[in-house]
């Protein structure tokens, strides 16, 4: 015997398992005593249906004789090749014949290497030296596909607590904009008695109208959130202006006309874009189609859709609703009055877009009027 094979018995290291297969328990010991001396534990098997028995992934190799009763060792590797736990482990086929023919079929079957006998022991220690390195080369990638895997695994369910910890603090600031944006609204309106639920009817009549327009929902929710802003910039002007009685008089009408200019300034330094697109609507919602408005007198596509969408729903809610110069309108006089300035003041599609929902807007409309002539309660900020 050759002596310079290693031992890898010592503490620490897990000694290559090989299961020997062959019908003749003499030659099975014959084996068993070579492949010993190669430092690796060692199985035997004395059939094909024991060898499938005692298989599992502990083991590093097999060697199977070719000829066989009952299962053959041809047989036997195209059984553990459909093993998906075992597959993988090499196997050398043990025959005493040479022919090219029997060659081809146990390669065909699975099997990776040949030795002859009788046994050349160098010739077996380099062939399964050979295999068991690749054998441990395949289970240190497969070792490393689980670290990975796992490591994915981890990450992922950080990644997603990360996420979803980010999505609330996200909705947490969003509700928290949407607060203090609707208080800020509110006390634009608080003094007037009977206006108070103007900011609310209005956003709805906006979204509905965004809806029928066919915008994103996200859009919708957007125009629903970010209308209440459209007169914020009424908290600049004078009450003795913004609660008169009777008409104002142009210099009044002149101030009370800042109030959009104020409304954007006051809202346009913020970086959210709800609040950005509040400040859009509070500049835009007085023009008019075709530029009479203020206070750019821009005109048809120049002003923004947010800008044409709010105009139709805040004249619809101002002749709706009574204010301390006017009787409310009833809905049929509203709509006969905006008519006669289709396409005028209003950009004619979106007023249709608006008439179309006209089940939904009586629905809003009376739901609201039920709690018209009452200031909205502190508590709600």
């Amino acid at each position: 015997m050759e002596k310079d094979y290693p031992i890898q018995n010592a503490v620490g290291i897990r000694r290559k398992r090989i299961l020997v297969v062959d019908d003749e328990i003499i030659n099975c010991q014959l084996i068993k005593g070579i492949i010993e001396t190669f430092g690796y534990e060692v199985i035997i098997a004395t059939s094909g249906a024991m060898a499938l028995d005692l298989l599992d992934t502990s083991f590093d190799l097999a060697l199977l004789d070719v000829l066989m009763p009952e299962m053959d060792g041809l047989t036997l590797v195209r059984k553990i090749r459909e093993r998906s736990d075992i597959r993988h482990i090499p196997i050398i086929m043990v025959t005493g014949l040479a022919n090219k023919k029997c060659r081809l079929e146990a390669v065909e079957a699975g099997a990776n290497d040949f030795v002859s006998k009788p046994i050349d022991t160098t010739e077996l220690h380099v062939r399964m030296r050979s295999l068991l390195k690749m054998k441990e080369a395949l289970d240190g990638i497969k070792e490393y596909q689980v670290r990975l895997e796992e490591m994915v695994r981890v990450r992922t369910r950080t990644l997603i607590s990360t996420v979803e910890s980010l999505s609330l603090a996200r909705r947490t600031t969003q509700e928290a904009h949407r607060k203090t944006i609707r208080c800020l609204a509110m006390a634009a309106e608080y003094r007037n008695v009977g206006v108070a639920n103007h900011i609310l009817r209005m956003s709805e009549y906006s979204a509905l109208i965004a809806r029928n327009l066919g915008l994103p929902d996200n859009e919708v929710e957007m125009i629903l959130e970010a209308s209440p802003m459209h007169d914020i910039g009424k908290i600049g002007i004078a009450d003795a202006i913004l609660l008169k009685p009777g008409k104002l008089s142009p210099s009044e009408w002149g101030e009370m006309k800042e109030h959009a200019c104020i409304g954007a300034h006051i809202l346009e330094a913020s970086s959210s874009e709800l609040i950005q697109t509040g400040s859009l609507i509070a500049m835009t919602h007085h023009e008019k189609w075709d530029g009479s408005g203020y206070p750019r007198g821009i005109s048809g596509k120049n002003i923004p859709l947010l800008g044409r969408i709010c105009a139709v729903a805040d004249v619809f809610d101002a002749l709706t609703t009574a204010r301390p110069y006017k009787k409310a309108f009833s809905v049929k006089d509203a709509l006969t009055i905006m008519h006669a300035v289709r396409g005028k003041h209003f950009d004619v599609r979106v007023f249709d877009a608006f008439t179309h929902g006209m089940k939904e807007v009586r629905f809003i409309y009376q739901c609201y009027q039920k709690k018209a002539g009452h200031r909205i309660p502190t508590g709600n900020c």
